[in-house]
């Protein structure tokens, strides 16, 4: 698989996407995010989260206290993918009934066939 797409996969994955856009808001613990973005696993946000720090694009920062700390936030790379992705998002948001139409349409038109 081309680099760019393995990328691209990451950034546009279920989790990948909802996990950059709540990180645009501001950084987050790791029971924060899960509670904010919801229905995720503890170890597919572990794996999301792991992906995108190692394509550069969240910052992991871990505090030496106890109990540890650990807080999550946008590198500015990810803050770019972040800003494009929720682009998107607002997009499929909006369109949404156009979608549903096109959808109605296509099955509409199946079922005649």
């Amino acid at each position: 698989m081309c680099p760019y797409r393995l990328v691209l996969e990451h950034l546009t994955s279920r989790w990948g996407v909802l996990v950059l856009i709540e990180l645009l808001e501001r950084p987050y613990r790791f029971s924060e995010l899960r509670r904010a973005i919801g229905r995720v696993s503890e170890k597919m946000l572990t794996q999301t989260l792991q992906t995108l720090e190692r394509d550069g694009l969240v910052h992991r920062d871990a505090k030496p206290v106890i109990p540890p700390r650990v807080d999550y936030s946008l590198t500015d790379l990810g803050r770019e993918a972040a800003q494009q992705v929720r682009a998107l998002a607002v997009w499929t948001e909006q369109r949404m009934d156009a979608v549903q139409q096109a959808r109605d349409a296509y099955d509409a038109a199946k079922r005649h066939r």
